[in-house]
């Protein structure tokens, strides 16, 4: 009996010394390790425990478990209790006297190993008092436990685990991928947590307010000298600088009627009142001195846009689109840098022509630039701006064509000077067509051979070249009723100037008194006594009839090209329509996730000569110089801004924005 109980007491004490001599060697080489001058090793991690002395380790592991074995029967009359008393004394010693070796070489630990570090905690708990004895007090010191190793690019052997996950930790993982490290302190929830990776840099939360510009950066791109501070620069002569901001805001109403495009979007980025105050943000922003505004809807602009741009500085002009449509488009300008000659607003649709039935509008201003009274009597040519929002359908580019004639011919009329020259222009907006398509070509080259080109080709938005039917375009593509020749002008434009045009003077006047229809009674007229009853006697030595000179002279008749529409306004793009950084097309609108360019700023400028002939899609500087720009993004920014509208963009366009000088010259 006695012997059965003796066993029964040395088997628990065998176990229990067992997994106390492994205990002692894992605190063993974590105070070896806690001595380490490693730079990676610091106050809230370790690594895991490696070093080139194992063998040591392992004959201070044989010669604690042989005078542990001669110990064994007199420790275990003395219950489990002595034996935690022994581990938490020897832990203690360790972690005042650790040894100086260096830890280095990552070490694997066995499951058999694990486990018994388990089973050592584990004694942590009270024992069933068995022999009516108190617990030892626990010893102060640093805690330390296993914590599941997050494995990194830079420190694949660290680890760090808050406190309160190490009582609710399961310790399901493999042992393999399982590292050492010191508990950390618990830390004030007021103060931030310490970042521990020396040289790596932390991806903190962005603030609730950011400005938009800092998250979609776009690089302003300078092609001259700062200006001084009156606007003005000195080089080559002085300059009239300004800024021009082209923007499509997306109207509201549009949005709503094509709510399946703006899918991707939260909905509260999609609320007008969230829009409003993100575009003014950007106005205030950009600053510009002229602003063309596309999808403005109407009542948006009457009570808050124009409002809003007029505490801003702006004067400004709108056109609604015909018909029953609810946008349109407007220009604003500083009243203190311009000062307004004429606008003009341009209605597309003409009622009877098929080809001119949509409701698209544009608004042509001419504005004359305001030097600062300190340079004396000098003066500027003036400014012509157009700004227009052309049909949408990528299937009538007939439409588009003469949509874009009757703007060129209301520029030309409106920037012509009277020596037939014309002033500096811009004309800019959403043009509905590709960079390089027959459209855009036009506006830059001055020319396009049109007559038998399918219909969707004119834009390049879309390829319908897999369709059976295709519209196609016909010579002439316009009547000659809607009153413009095929170089883009009027008729009343290119009339020549009369030489003997008739005088009307007095008695030229006065010779048409008593002609032969001056004496001829009216028909239907009321007999009046003394009023209506006499017949105007004719005067003696008057010719019996006079000459009735034809003053209605004929209209003149211009020929009409065979399949050619011209221009002679000589404009170029701001935009290259390529990063230079990457060479990837820019994007200004993304409609279905599919990014494109289909806003414009073209300007005036002078064509180069190259070689023997004149290449018009090589300009040099004119009267308008061209002195920055901001850039636009490619297509897979706009993607990891998750398209557009986005947060910070709240329009489905991006803004085009450049800066351009003018010569200032004296009178």
């Amino acid at each position: 009996m006695i012997a059965s109980c003796l066993c029964y007491l040395l088997l628990p004490a065998a176990r229990l010394f067992r997994a106390l001599s492994d205990a002692f060697f894992t605190c063993r080489k974590n105070a070896l390790l806690a001595k380490s001058s490693s730079t990676q090793v610091e106050g809230d991690f370790a690594m895991a425990p490696r070093g080139p002395d194992q063998e040591e380790c392992e004959g201070l592991l044989q010669q604690w478990r042989e005078e542990g074995s001669s110990q064994a029967l007199s420790t275990s009359s003395e219950g489990p209790l002595v034996d935690k008393g022994l581990a938490q004394s020897s832990l203690a010693l360790l972690m005042d006297n650790p040894g100086e070796q260096d830890a280095a070489s990552e070490d694997k630990w066995s499951s058999r190993q694990l486990s018994d570090l388990r089973a050592a905690e584990n004694l942590e708990e009270p024992f069933p008092e068995v022999l009516g004895e108190e617990p030892l007090p626990e010893v102060e010191g640093p805690m330390w436990a296993a914590v599941p190793m997050q494995t990194g690019p830079q420190y694949a052997d660290c680890a760090v685990l808050p406190m309160g996950a190490l009582a609710a930790e399961q310790w399901e993982e493999d042992p393999a991928v399982v590292a050492w490290s010191i508990a950390p302190e618990p830390m004030p929830q007021e103060e931030a947590p310490i970042w521990p990776f020396d040289g790596l840099g932390q991806l903190q939360p962005p603030p609730v307010e950011i400005p938009y510009h800092e998250i979609l950066w776009r690089e302003w791109e300078d092609f001259s000298a700062q200006p001084d501070a009156q606007g003005l620069e000195a080089g080559d002569g002085p300059q009239f600088q300004f800024t021009l901001m082209s923007y499509n805001i997306l109207a509201q109403d549009l949005m709503q009627q094509s709510s399946e495009l703006y899918l991707h979007c939260h909905p509260d980025i999609l609320n007008w009142n969230y829009r409003f105050a993100n575009l003014l943000q950007e106005f205030q922003h950009w600053d510009p001195d002229i602003l063309c505004l596309q999808e403005v809807q109407e009542d948006h602009y009457w009570e808050q846009l124009e409002p809003s741009l007029r505490m801003m500085g702006f004067t400004c002009f709108y056109k609604r689109r015909t018909g029953c449509k609810t946008d349109g488009c407007a220009v604003c300008y500083k009243p203190t840098r311009f000062r307004l000659l004429c606008a003009s607003p341009v209605e597309y649709f003409r009622p009877g022509l098929e080809l001119l039935n949509r409701d698209n509008v544009g608004l042509v201003l001419l504005l004359q630039p305001l030097v600062p009274e300190g340079l004396g009597q000098v003066s500027v040519a003036p400014l012509c701006v157009a700004n227009t929002h052309v049909l949408y359908n990528p299937r009538r580019g007939d439409v588009k064509l003469a949509q874009m004639a009757i703007l060129l011919a209301e520029v030309d009329k409106v920037a012509r000077l009277s020596d037939g020259s014309h002033c500096p222009i811009i004309l800019c907006g959403d043009l509905n067509s590709v960079p390089n398509s027959p459209l855009y070509n036009f506006i830059r080259d001055g020319e396009l051979q049109y007559h038998g080109m399918p219909a969707w080709k004119v834009s390049g938005q879309e390829d319908f070249s897999h369709q059976l039917y295709q519209r196609k375009l016909q010579a002439p593509l316009w009547p000659s009723s809607l009153g413009i020749t095929d170089c883009c002008q009027y008729f009343t434009s290119c009339h020549p100037k009369r030489a003997e045009r008739q005088k009307y003077s007095r008695d030229f006047l006065l010779r048409f008194r008593f002609c032969d229809i001056a004496c001829q009674r009216p028909v239907g007229l009321v007999l009046m006594e003394g009023v209506t009853d006499t017949k105007p006697e004719r005067p003696a030595g008057w010719a019996q009839s006079v000459l009735e000179e034809d003053t209605l002279e004929p209209e003149p008749v211009f020929p009409r090209t065979v399949g050619t529409i011209q221009h002679c306004l000589h404009l170029t793009s701001v935009y290259t329509h390529f990063l230079p950084q990457h060479g990837r097309p820019e994007v200004t609108t993304m409609p279905l996730g599919l990014g494109m360019t289909v806003d414009y700023i073209f300007f005036s400028a002078e064509s180069c000569e190259n070689g023997n002939r004149t290449d018009r899609r090589l300009y040099q500087d004119g009267t308008l110089k061209l002195l920055g720009r901001l850039s636009l993004l490619s297509e897979e920014i706009l993607w990891a801004a998750n398209g557009l509208p986005n947060p910070f963009c709240s329009s489905d366009h991006l803004c085009l924005l450049a800066s351009f000088g003018m010569e200032v010259t004296a009178p």
